[in-house]
């Protein structure tokens, strides 16, 4: 689960992280008085979405008079913000944070997430923060500097002082930097982040450090320890049909593709779409029934992948050992039957009761190919999607 940035704040807040005074405004006419509440001649006006690259997107506006505010909130609210991280459509714009404006001497960047090939939580920061962090990513690694921390010894104030050095940081900048590092693992391991990422981080012309963005991502399987920050939880940022998947217990991931599966296992869905596109298709999406689905969550699953328009074909690959295919047989039938599938069905079930759900679909009345093999089924759904309409 993603925060906005005006919540991340607060949470930094409370943590003893500096960050500039700023109000969330719904309205021109809120932004304009929360402008008026924070005082100065200078302000940013930043477009609230779940998405990085709102500043080259015209997300984030400056304005030096209350009228630039209300201009610059007014050419936000109620539109889609079209980012690089949003895809075509965009994300709705339902709040903007107004915030005091800041005079910067340095831009950094600074984030904490999980090293996946060590276990352990890795600290990532550059001296070279801003809009183009991912350019040079991608066009200089060697900027890039990255501690991992021992879960057992925790973040040390060497670890610190090395990732000071290299951000170019000295005198008393050190010591802010080790205090604002140590808040920043206390809050990812209290509050089960996956991910905390300022960027910029900046250094002020007086010399002092501050966190002008703020982004929180909080492991969405720790959220009940965490009813504070669920409460927060924004679904007008989410996909649709993957909020839609959640309340199912579904695992559920929209793509770009034509073709739906529905699979049981996080490893066979990825091995499915691999062969998918192997065979020269482009998969809807990742769906992961699990294990001990009823019929009941299989029609469900059948109706989500059906109700995305640019489906052709579907694949459903059940293998049957703590699921029984005949089950699985079921809900495809049902879903069938009500939804009125106008979509070809390639259906691959192997394993406990096989045999009985094949007879089951058999006997349905319903065009549904059978697939003999993963391979088979690949090659046929693909080739149904191929004659579909585009």
């Amino acid at each position: 689960m993603n925060l906005h940035e005006y919540q991340a704040k607060e949470v930094f807040r409370s943590y003893g992280i500096p960050v500039p005074a700023g109000r969330v405004a719904a309205s021109a006419e809120e932004a304009v008085a929360a402008a008026q509440t924070l005082g100065g001649t200078v302000w940013v006006v930043k477009a609230q979405v779940h998405a990085g690259g709102r500043g080259k997107a015209g997300g984030v506006k400056l304005a030096r008079d209350p009228e630039a505010v209300r201009s610059a909130a007014a050419g936000m609210l109620g539109k889609a913000l079209v980012t690089q991280q949003t895809g075509p459509e965009g994300l709705p714009v339902a709040r903007v944070y107004v915030e005091s404006g800041s005079a910067i001497a340095r831009e950094l960047y600074l984030s904490l997430t999980l090293n996946r090939e060590r276990g352990r939580v890795a600290f990532i920061a550059s001296a070279a923060g801003g809009m183009d962090i991912e350019e040079v990513a991608h066009q200089t690694p060697e900027k890039i500097l990255s501690v991992t921390v021992h879960p057992a010894a925790g973040f040390g104030a060497h670890q610190a002082r090395e990732l000071a050095f290299g951000l170019g940081l000295a005198g008393g900048q050190i010591g802010q930097f080790q205090a604002l590092a140590a808040a920043l693992y206390r809050l990812y391991l209290e509050k089960d982040l996956s991910l905390v990422e300022i960027n910029p981080l900046i250094v002020t012309a007086e010399g002092a450090l501050m966190a002008l963005d703020a982004k929180l991502n909080i492991d969405d399987n720790a959220l009940f320890r965490h009813p504070e920050l669920a409460q927060l939880r924004d679904t007008t940022q989410e996909d649709p049909m993957e909020r839609r998947a959640a309340e199912h217990d579904l695992n559920y991931v929209s793509l770009d593709g034509n073709i739906a599966c529905m699979v049981n296992g996080a490893g066979l869905a990825m091995a499915t779409m691999d062969l998918i596109k192997l065979h020269g298709g482009q998969p809807a999406n990742f769906l992961d029934v699990g294990g001990g689905a009823t019929s009941e969550r299989v029609t469900a699953a059948f109706e989500l992948i059906l109700s995305n328009r640019r489906v052709r074909a579907v694949l459903v690959n059940i293998f049957g050992g703590i699921m029984r295919c005949d089950l699985i047989a079921d809900g495809v039938i049902k879903a069938v039957q009500r939804v009125g599938v106008k979509v070809p069905v390639v259906v691959r079930l192997e394993g406990t009761n096989a045999d009985k759900a094949r007879e089951m679909l058999a006997q349905s009345g319903l065009k549904i190919t059978p697939a003999a093999d993963l391979t088979d089924a690949a090659r046929k759904v693909v080739a149904f999607a191929a004659k579909g309409k585009a």
